[in-house]
């Protein structure tokens, strides 16, 4: 991430311009001069911006990416965005991911697309403040909500003349609070960046991710996974592993005989919600088939590894799975491989995890087995 957001950071040197300037008489072409110079420098700025965001294409990581890159750019202490979960979603929720602002948990950090204040950011290129916002629409709870966080600015983020979000801005770093004509135009050519690469990672998460646990799909899975050994193997000394969990609901078909599918399928959604409230943005939950999911565990020893396969099969134990009334009862076996820098494949490591879950199953369930593999040697 940091070489990702280190985008030249130096900055015109002025003191050197003046200076070979200064026998200049004409002050007014001294300041045309530098101004140009700036506009260079801010040029060369928008393309290493564009060429960084279009390298990252996991919508958690390119926010990330993004956020990072507003508040070095436009010298801010926080920055935020509000983007759909999903593309059928109405509402415009925070992402988990946001720097610089205090939350109030009993806010409400979520708003409807059809909402006065979206209307007014579409109509709106550059952003604007929030007294720009409470003169032309009414103040409701919402946006109250919103305007609790401080923001200096609000900035609509349009792909193919459509609003796909909006991002936040902080207080600025320089004493003066407001954004002058020059900076909003920097600041829409950032979010008109930022909103074409969400856009298109968006694209990629709906081909990628499977319809009903939200999670990816086994093919993407296993791209990601081989990625990720390329660049462990690649890595040189500095070597960083990777884990894998193979999780398996437990007597699954006993849920759908007993319940029906329509129950199995909420069954597969908590779990799956489970996974991902237990793993990090750094990590890749899949479906890997029926009632069977895999995760990636990014620079996961396998002790740690195993520590978080013990949560989520307690997470699961001890949550409360209601359906017409019914309380589910349901438990999980996992499988756990870590990855031994002997350049073994994606599906070698792979199927060590999906051994060592048939194991946990051969012992009772319901529990969490370590790769023989990676068992510390005798």
């Amino acid at each position: 991430m940091k070489r990702l957001v280190k985008i030249m950071k130096t900055t015109p040197n002025e003191k050197l311009l003046k200076k070979a300037l200064h026998s200049c008489n004409n002050k007014k072409y001294a300041d045309k001069i530098l101004h140009q110079e700036k506009e260079i420098f801010d040029l060369k700025q928008l393309l290493q911006i564009s060429k960084s965001l279009n390298s990252v294409l996991e919508f958690d990581r390119l926010i990330e990416a993004i956020l990072y890159i507003v508040m070095a750019q436009l010298k801010t202490l926080g920055a935020a965005i509000f983007t759909k979960k999903s593309f059928d979603d109405n509402l415009f929720v925070l992402n988990r991911d946001h720097y610089g602002f205090d939350i109030i948990r009993d806010a409400q950090y979520s708003i409807n697309v059809d909402h006065p204040l979206i209307n007014f950011l579409d109509k709106s290129d550059s952003g604007c403040t929030p007294d720009e916002i409470s003169k032309n629409i009414k103040t409701d709870k919402i946006v109250k909500d919103l305007f609790s966080l401080s923001p200096s600015f609000f900035v609509p983020l349009k792909a193919k003349n459509r609003m796909i979000g909006f991002l936040l801005l902080g207080e600025k770093m320089e004493s003066s609070h407001q954004f002058t004509d020059y900076e909003k135009n920097i600041i829409e050519n950032i979010a008109s960046l930022a909103a074409i690469a969400i856009n298109n990672s968006q694209l990629l998460e709906m081909t990628t991710t499977d319809i009903m646990t939200h999670l990816k799909l086994k093919h993407y899975f296993f791209t990601l996974l081989m990625e990720h050994l390329y660049t462990i193997n690649s890595s040189g000394e500095k070597k960083e592993t990777l884990s894998i969990l193979m999780i398996d609901i437990d007597f699954f078909k006993n849920i759908n005989d007993t319940y029906g599918h329509a129950a199995g399928d909420i069954v597969l959604e908590e779990v799956a919600k489970i996974i991902k409230s237990c793993t990090r943005n750094a990590d890749t939950a899949a479906r890997y088939g029926g009632e069977e999911f895999v995760v990636m565990l990014n620079n996961t020893s396998a002790s740690a590894a195993m520590a978080v396969a013990e949560r989520i099969r307690k997470s699961v134990e001890e949550k409360s799975i209601m359906y017409d009334g019914k309380k589910i009862n349901v438990t999980i076996s996992i499988g756990v491989s870590s990855y031994n820098f002997d350049l073994e494949s994606a599906k070698s490591i792979v199927e060590r995890a999906d051994k060592a879950l048939y194991e946990s199953k051969q012992n009772g369930r319901n529990r969490v087995t370590l790769s023989k593999n990676n068992l510390p040697k005798a």
